[in-house]
């Protein structure tokens, strides 16, 4: 399971070290609101993290890749998680983003995985009581 900063990478095929050795042994996924996330950088682009300082054509490129996302990227349909979420979200002091990120990777059976810059200690703990497997990297 990606976040929305290593999601970024892989579409605009600029790929780290860490990213690079996670994609070797598992398939990529993420979740509806990493994916709009991105998007939403992609589209106003106002000096985030994410794509704030990338020049207008690169942004547009990698917009293109998003409206025709590969299918080798899985999205865990929300229907599929909001339930989970809800109790994630009740057991566990989780953004719905963050609910949603443990429900997919626990539904997928799957590592998080998350930039660095966003690791924070509400999904880490939720995590980690689930006994899931939680992943920063670098890029």
């Amino acid at each position: 399971m990606l976040d929305d900063h290593l999601l970024r990478d892989l579409l605009a095929d600029d790929v780290g070290d860490g990213l690079a050795r996670v994609l070797r042994h598992h398939e990529p996924a993420t979740t509806n609101l990493y994916l709009y996330r991105l998007s939403k950088s992609v589209v106003s682009a106002r000096g985030g993290a994410l794509t704030g300082s990338w020049q207008p054509e690169r942004r547009r490129e990698l917009g293109r890749v998003l409206m025709a996302l590969p299918a080798t990227v899985e999205v865990v349909p929300l229907q599929l998680l909001t339930y989970r979420m809800a109790e994630i979200s009740d057991a566990h002091r989780v953004s719905a983003l963050g609910a949603e990120a443990v429900a997919a990777s626990e539904h997928l059976d799957a590592t998080l995985c998350v930039w660095k810059g966003d690791d924070g200690p509400a999904i880490r703990s939720a995590m980690a009581a689930l006994g899931a497997r939680y992943l920063t990297l670098a890029h």
